[in-house]
C-alpha cells in the first residue's frame, strides 16, 4: 500500500462486500476490503487509525465511523457512508463510483460523505472538537 498522489485508495470496511474490492480495482482505484489484512472483526476505531496511517478512505455502512472522525476532530481519514443496505457489490460499487469520482478532491483533503437512494452530503474535516 503506497500512498497516492493522484488516485484515492479505498479501505472497505467488513459491512461491504469484499468482492466489491476486485471491483474497484477495476476501475483503477486502489482498494483492499479489512478482511485483506485481518481486520474483518477490528473495532471501528482500529480500522480508522490503520486507514489515516495508510491514507485511505474508509468505505463503510456503518454511522459509527462519521461520529468517531467528527466527535474528535479528526482531519483524516476521510469516510464514505453508503446508506443502503444488502446492495451486492455490483450495485454498491455502481452507487459509489461517480460519487468518488464527483468528490474526489474533497475526499483527498478530508471529507464526511453519506451516499443516500437519492441524496449525498458531504462535510469537510474536521468538523468537530477534541484530539485523537
Amino acid at each position: 500500500m503506497s500512498a497516492s498522489g493522484s488516485q484515492l485508495q479505498l479501505l472497505l470496511d467488513q459491512g461491504m462486500p469484499a468482492d466489491a474490492a476486485q471491483l474497484f480495482r477495476r476501475l483503477g482505484y486502489e482498494c483492499w476490503h479489512v478482511s485483506e489484512f485481518g481486520m474483518q472483526r477490528a473495532e471501528d476505531e482500529d480500522i480508522l487509525l490503520f486507514a489515516r496511517d495508510k491514507g485511505c478512505v474508509v468505505i463503510t455502512l456503518d454511522a459509527d465511523f462519521h461520529a468517531l472522525v467528527a466527535v474528535r476532530g479528526l482531519s483524516a481519514p476521510s469516510v464514505v457512508r453508503l446508506r443502503r443496505e444488502g446492495c451486492k457489490a455490483e450495485t454498491a460499487v455502481g452507487i459509489l463510483a461517480p460519487v468518488l469520482a464527483r468528490y474526489q478532491a474533497d475526499l483527498m483533503s478530508g471529507a464526511l460523505i453519506s451516499v443516500k437512494e437519492n441524496r449525498v452530503t458531504r462535510h469537510l474535516l474536521p468538523v468537530g472538537g477534541g484530539q485523537y
